[in-house]
């Protein structure tokens, strides 16, 4: 009997020896490929696995160097820093990683760069963008429940599709966009901003993309990297540029990250008790005090949005290219940076720096979001108003939000509505390039423009004019071209409804003619009308004219 339990302990042992021999010592490899002949000759690759903290590295390939191995305070990360000397051929890299006794061969591909990728991306005033949020757009004609269901098999969370909820899944995806860029094509944009995909592994929510669990990797709701890869290209066939919407500030709390981070110091306030105060004029208020400074820019945005610490040059480096993979591998236009001045200004300075140097032309939009003029300015590069030069190229007009009605709506201030307008652009001068100013009416964070349908488009046509004649590059959401309309107060799902046509059983189709009321009809030829001619024969004019104001009259006496 005691012959037989030490062979069965024997039998356990070598079968536990057996099967941890055959488990890979590196689990994943960050970003899972690169190019030769980039600006930058330094690349970090961040390995992940059971205790590779304590491996060896070795490289053994023509022009590729190790400068450093670090080890932070997980055991379950190491950061390879490589150079990659400029005449370095594309090909498989052999590394070698030991841990003890055991050595595997991890192979790692450097990619020759995509044809005049340097001279690659950007948008310009000559552009209009169309604000797409993916889950609410449309979803793919071709897409099967089996396809669904084979979607949420890939991730922890399962969700379930619900779109009577307004905070619950749709369903739109990828496809969806890509089966009506002939639409949008049609309608006379140039460029889709499309709100996040990348995965979002939630347990409820997150159907706008903006918590991110992995950054290199499609929301398999969405589709697939090659899905995304696919709708750019396709868009391209079009003329149509594609604006990748990015977060740098937080992460999604179920991140890898937040179980097991790299270090210590990885996320501002790791144990989530400090929320931000939403104070953004702490950023630049010469008597803000420490407390409040710290909590804009160090605490959580929401519970389910854990802070990352940008300050950390690990991290920083991680998220830089992250940047530069998705614009080389996927060919996007232009990024949106979402909740700008939340981070930390030197840091991304640096990111914006390091992205332009790889693409000069590029363009680069921060969501700062500020009810005056200064506060937008004091964040585009080249601000006198700043001494930390951001060299963020393009800020967003919150102010054109917010005001937005005081200064169309004749109803709303009768007088003064122009006068509105008329001084918000007096205000120009603090902006070091108004043409590189994000114009828009409203977005998926705002009350729409229009809060219902209205019973003429008198208003609606004079705030349409404005945005697409005037300085700066517009931007259009979803829906405006057939006056979706909303608030959302009680909830921002009010604001980011499906696209009647979009989704399987709808009882109207909005993307065609036919499916459209008379006024909805009106709305569509006026604005598209007015997209062909300014992509058209004005495109030179809009894109590098100037702007003068035109007289005003004096306000008429008050009664007395």
């Amino acid at each position: 009997m005691k012959r037989l339990a030490f062979f069965t302990l024997l039998t356990m042992i070598a079968a536990h020896l057996f099967g941890a021999s055959k488990a890979p010592l590196v689990t994943n490899v960050e970003p899972p490929c690169w190019w030769v002949g980039m600006a930058d000759d330094n690349l970090q690759l961040m390995l992940t696995g059971p205790g590779i903290a304590d491996a060896e590295v070795s490289v053994d390939y023509p022009g590729v160097k190790i400068d450093s191995l670090v080890s932070l305070d997980s055991r379950n990360y190491k950061f390879v820093y490589l150079s990659i000397a400029p005449d370095t051929k594309p090909g498989v890299v052999p590394f070698r990683v030991t841990t003890g006794r055991r050595s595997e061969t991890l192979k790692y591909e450097l990619r020759a760069r995509r044809e005049n990728a340097a001279s690659h991306g950007g948008f310009t005033a000559a552009d209009v963008l169309y604000l797409i949020m993916p889950d609410r757009f449309a979803r793919g004609s071709k897409t099967t429940e089996k396809d669904i269901a084979a979607a949420q098999k890939l991730l922890d969370f399962k969700t379930v599709d619900a779109r009577d909820k307004p905070n619950a899944r749709h369903g739109g995806n990828i496809a969806g966009i890509e089966e009506h860029l002939d639409y949008l094509d049609s309608l006379g944009i140039t460029a889709i901003w499309v709100c996040p995909v990348l995965e979002n592994d939630m347990p409820g929510g997150s159907y706008h993309g903006y918590a991110t669990t992995d950054y290199y990797r499609i929301d398999p709701r969405f589709g697939t990297n090659e899905d995304w890869n696919r709708l750019i290209a396709e868009a391209h066939k079009r003329g149509l540029k594609v604006v990748m919407d990015m977060i740098f500030n937080h992460s999604g709390s179920e991140h890898p990250w937040m179980a097991d981070s790299p270090s210590k110091d990885w996320y501002n306030n790791p144990d989530g008790d400090v929320l931000t105060n939403f104070r953004l004029s702490t950023v630049h208020d010469p008597y803000v005090s420490d407390y409040d400074k710290e909590h804009t820019v160090n605490g959580w945005f929401v519970k389910s949005m854990p802070d990352l610490n940008q300050r950390n040059r690990h991290l920083m480096k991680y998220l830089t290219q992250n940047s530069i993979w998705w614009i080389e591998s996927s060919g996007i236009d232009g990024i949106r940076m979402d909740t700008y001045p939340y981070a930390d200004m030197e840091a991304m300075a640096g990111w914006v720096a390091d992205v332009l140097k790889e693409y000069p032309n590029f363009n680069i939009v921060g969501e700062c979001w500020y009810a005056n003029e200064a506060g937008g300015a004091f964040w585009q590069r080249g601000s006198r108003l700043n001494p930390v030069d951001t060299n963020l190229p393009t800020v967003m007009d919150f102010k054109l939000v917010i005001d937005g009605h005081k200064m169309f709506d004749s109803q709303t201030d009768p007088w003064n509505g122009l006068n509105h307008l008329y001084d918000h652009l007096s205000l120009d001068y603090l902006y070091p390039d108004p043409q590189h100013i994000l114009t828009f009416l409203d977005n998926h964070d705002t009350d729409r423009f229009l809060l219902e349908e209205p019973e003429n488009l008198g208003v609606w046509k004079q705030a349409i004019a404005f945005l697409l004649t005037s300085r700066g590059i517009p931007q259009l959401y979803y829906g405006t071209e057939i006056l979706m309309n909303g608030s959302k107060e009680g909830s921002d799902g009010y604001v980011r409804r499906d696209f009647p046509g979009g989704f399987p059983g709808d009882s109207t189709d909005a993307f065609t003619a036919a499916g459209r009321s008379d006024i909805q009809n009106e709305a569509w030829d006026y604005l598209s009308r007015l997209l062909q001619w300014r992509r058209g024969e004005a495109n030179e004019v809009i894109a590098k004219g100037t702007l003068k104001h035109p007289i005003l009259r004096p306000s008429p006496p008050s009664c007395r």
